[in-house]
């Protein structure tokens, strides 16, 4: 199922652990209709900006799945409204930056992050269509949440890690 131009459910559910621990990563269609709310309005603004395909490390996980993974089954994962990618070739600092200044989100977390490293990590990005987004953004590395992101550093007009 297409849920936009360049995502699809499949690779929106897809999860390993779900396949080796025999866990039904199915959504509803609550969870269905936030993903592709999470697509059209995150996703797609992001792959159009950088013209590169993103690499989805985690989509909709199901309750069973988040327990299974170590989350909370709060996690807005669990309600499809959360994504964890990376876009190959650009520093996550650098996505995380772009995203908290182009579209509307709720929480933007740029996740075990190493200064010195631009592919460590992740970014998880959420967007809740109730128009509640939080707009909070926040710097993960390994061990404690931070507020903000931290500085990015240039050279020659291109982001350097």
């Amino acid at each position: 199922m297409q849920l936009s131009k360049h995502f699809t459910l499949e690779e929106m559910t897809k999860s390993m652990t779900a396949t080796r621990k025999g866990i039904d990563n199915t959504p509803g269609a609550g969870e269905i209709k936030n993903l592709g709310n999470l697509c059209y309005e995150v996703l797609e603004p992001t792959r159009a900006h950088f013209d590169k395909p993103l690499s989805i490390s985690s989509g909709y996980r199901s309750e069973a799945l988040c327990e299974a993974i170590g989350s909370k089954k709060t996690s807005q994962h669990a309600q499809g409204c959360a994504a964890d990618f990376e876009i190959n070739g650009v520093p996550n600092i650098q996505i995380a930056y772009w995203l908290t200044n182009n579209v509307d989100f709720d929480q933007c977390i740029l996740e075990f992050y190493k200064p010195d490293d631009g592919q460590a990590g992740w970014i998880h990005c959420s967007y809740n269509e109730q128009g509640s987004n939080r707009k909070q953004v926040l710097t993960f590395d390994g061990k404690k949440y931070e507020n903000g992101l931290p500085e990015m550093k240039w050279k020659g007009g291109i982001v350097v890690e």
